[in-house]
């Protein structure tokens, strides 16, 4: 038989293997259907032990439903050949026959580990392992790789050109797909390490870290469903872009119990889709914000009343500045405000109760002062007025007001961007942790009292007080944000100092994945980074792995690259680019007023030549200039700043100005400018085939030369 003929058989024999795999699939989901309905059913039996049995059934049914459902799509990948005969199928979940004999073996259990970790050097009795890859349920084709050439059976066929190969040349759409079939060794090992401690994954762009640390995540929830479903896995990565990028990877690999967050919405309640200008943004990311923070949270209520004066029976009772800054004083020594809220009425009470002398007032004693005063509207207005219960946002918006009384740590000019940064009124992405930061410093704003409408709002007599004492005040608080059992961190080396407070407080007694690479880093400041980093991780042991190979970049694009990174970036984590394809990055050098039509021509052009997905990658002053410019986009057209583009791919990038790009990002705290060609070195990796650069000016290639 020819070689065609030969895969058109080996596609037809695994497709029948196949159809047995969905056979029972369907089998098993027809099986939870059932299930959900009759444990629906269990609630109507009229007690509370139904109720209970209906919702354990339906949660443990609906999830393995939703499980298979997520695993539909080219839900058999793989199939070793072992030396023995045996044939074991590798599929995204397990799924056993009506005898309950394996008939999927799901990738991350023990007996599949062999697909990920066989080598021709080292075949560990492995003759051929097989890559299916499939459409739906349908075989389209397979890529094998003979490992075991000495032992392998004479008629034993093996086809296609490599099934890594074949996956990289494939266009891009615009979303991230699981590799559960092309995972290499060194990124098995990664996916595979110790559950404990934190798991650091490193390497050059394009050589699949944010993949692997997806994989990790499904691998930790099959190894120990109890412990991270139940705590909960949360997966934080830089935006919105990037977390709409990668949300289909898990559920295609059957896990759906995990919580993605963008650094822009980590904190309930709070969403954010912008960066600040760079200045701004590095002085709000900075472990400096802490003590403007602090300031912020103990000061008084923007116009809050700064005296009161009251009339007792024959006494004038009088509050001054003075005075309430000393009972504020003591409200705050070793007390959050918002946790003081319902402390202030009786300090004040007791301030002015010291104050009464006459016999008529004294005859009913402080019981009747208390009586008195807790009734009458105008203490309760200047108390809500003097002490109000605040969220963490309402403090947010105090700050410019407090920058040039308390912000001695920054610059003239950091000090004037704080400023200005405010002026819209909506929090950033650098705001995100500020908010976080004030939740924590406050408390949690105190629940309505909504027992006796009659009475105000905050704790008016000793008898409440000695209750709420006794039961625990707010014992237990939504700012407790430490319930997570693994952390997966993407982007890892972007993180500010507050972000990582912000990330560490939700992982405090977690696991963690680390992923990131110090040349692709934005922020400017390295060491103050990796001392809250540090902080975060609380001392937790790490394993550490290294990703060497470059799958994303041709050689040729990754050439350009490496000489920006060799340029400016000093012990720049370069992989080895594993495929070329003959075609150069092209560079056009335009009048500035011709760059937007030309940079919307070349993209046009880069369109018609790929079949995937094209970025418009540009300074972040011009991207309402070039989406202008170019009009209706196109369904696989993203236009974006450098920022945003971590983390992506695309089969086409157009660089618009790259110098722009290199100087939009303030320098590094030794006053070089590395962050802007950093953020420049991101942007070049990101294209897979084909990188096309339009500028008015070339001093960034000049540097190069």
């Amino acid at each position: 038989m020819s070689s065609q003929e030969v895969e058109q058989a080996e596609i037809a024999a695994e497709q029948a293997y196949v159809d047995t795999v969905y056979q029972r699939l369907d089998a098993s989901a027809v099986v939870a259907k059932s299930l959900v309905q009759e444990g629906l059913a269990r609630g109507h039996v009229g007690n509370e032990g139904g109720l209970v049995e209906r919702d354990a059934m339906v949660y443990q049914a609906s999830r393995r439903l939703s499980a298979l459902n997520a695993a539909h799509d080219g839900l058999v990948f793989g199939r070793l050949t072992m030396l023995d005969g045996e044939s074991r199928y590798i599929g995204r979940i397990g799924v056993r026959d009506e005898h309950r004999d394996i008939l999927l073996i799901d990738w991350r259990a023990p007996a599949a580990s062999l697909f990920y970790q066989a080598t021709a050097q080292e075949p560990a009795g492995v003759v051929r392992r097989r890559v299916l890859r499939c459409s739906g349920s349908t075989v389209v084709g397979v890529e094998d790789d003979l490992l075991d050439a000495e032992n392998a059976p004479a008629d034993l066929p093996v086809v296609g050109e490599g099934a890594l190969l074949a996956s990289l040349s494939r266009a891009r759409d615009s979303s991230m797909h699981s590799v559960v079939a092309t995972i290499q060794k060194e990124q098995d090992e990664a996916i595979r390490a110790p559950i404990r401690g934190v798991t650091t994954i490193g390497g050059g762009p394009g050589t699949g870290k944010t993949v692997v640390a997806l994989h990790r995540a499904a691998y930790l929830l099959y190894s120990d469903r109890r412990r991270f479903e139940g705590g909960g896995v949360l997966v934080v990565g830089p935006s919105s872009v990037f977390m709409a990028y990668i949300e289909r990877v898990l559920p295609s690999l059957g896990e759906t119990a995990v919580t993605l967050r963008s650094l822009g919405d980590l904190v309930d309640g709070v969403r954010a889709a912008r960066h600040d200008e760079p200045v701004a943004a590095a002085a709000k990311g900075s472990s400096r914000m802490m003590a403007l923070l602090n300031r912020a949270a103990a000061a008084p209520a923007p116009g809050a009343p700064t005296e009161f004066s009251y009339f007792y029976k024959d006494d004038v009772l009088r509050l001054d500045e003075q005075a309430l800054h000393r009972v504020r004083r003591q409200l705050l020594s070793g007390s959050k405000r918002n946790r003081a809220y319902a402390r202030a009425p009786q300090a004040l009470v007791d301030v002015l109760w010291n104050q009464v002398a006459g016999e008529r007032a004294l005859e009913k004693g402080k019981a009747g002062f208390v009586d008195t005063i807790s009734t009458d509207h105008r203490f309760v207005d200047f108390v809500e007025a003097w002490w109000p219960a605040v969220d963490a946002v309402e403090v947010w918006r105090t700050l410019p007001g407090l920058i040039d009384r308390y912000g001695g740590g920054f610059s003239g000019p950091e000090r004037a961007a704080l400023k200005e940064s405010w002026l819209d009124g909506m929090p950033s992405i650098e705001d995100v942790p500020l908010i976080d930061e004030l939740r924590y410093l406050i408390g949690e704003v105190p629940p309505e009292d909504d027992s006796d409408d009659d009475q105000p709002k905050q704790l008016m007599s000793f008898e409440r007080r000695e209750r709420e004492e006794r039961d625990g005040l707010r014992s237990t608080s939504s700012t407790d944000d430490d319930g997570y059992a693994h952390v997966l961190v993407d982007e890892a080396q972007d993180l500010s100092p507050m972000q990582w407070r912000m990330v560490g407080r939700r992982g405090r007694y977690a696991s963690w994945t680390i992923v990131g690479d110090q040349a692709q880093s934005s922020w400017p400041v390295p060491a103050e980074a990796a001392e809250a980093r540090a902080a975060a991780l609380e001392g937790k042991p790490e394993h550490a792995f290294r990703l060497s190979t470059n799958y994303r970049n041709s050689a040729e694009i990754y050439d350009l690259a490496a000489r920006v990174a060799d340029h400016a970036i000093p012990g720049a984590d370069l992989a080895e680019a594993v495929r070329r394809t003959g075609q150069q990055p092209q560079h056009h050098l335009v009048p500035a007023s011709d760059v937007a039509s030309s940079a919307v021509i070349a993209a046009r052009d880069l369109l018609d030549r790929v079949d995937g997905t094209v970025a418009m990658v540009v300074p972040r002053a011009r991207l309402g200039e070039l989406t202008e410019a170019f009009g209706d986009l196109p369904d696989r057209l993203r236009v974006l700043d450098g920022l945003d583009t971590k983390g992506l791919e695309f089969d086409a990038v157009v660089v618009v100005e790259p110098d722009e790009i290199v100087e939009e990002t303030p320098s590094d705290a030794d006053g070089v400018g590395r962050a802007g060609w950093r953020t420049l070195y991101v942007v070049l990796t990101r294209a897979t085939q084909l990188l096309t650069t339009v500028g008015s000016t070339e001093r960034w290639s000049a540097a190069l030369r």
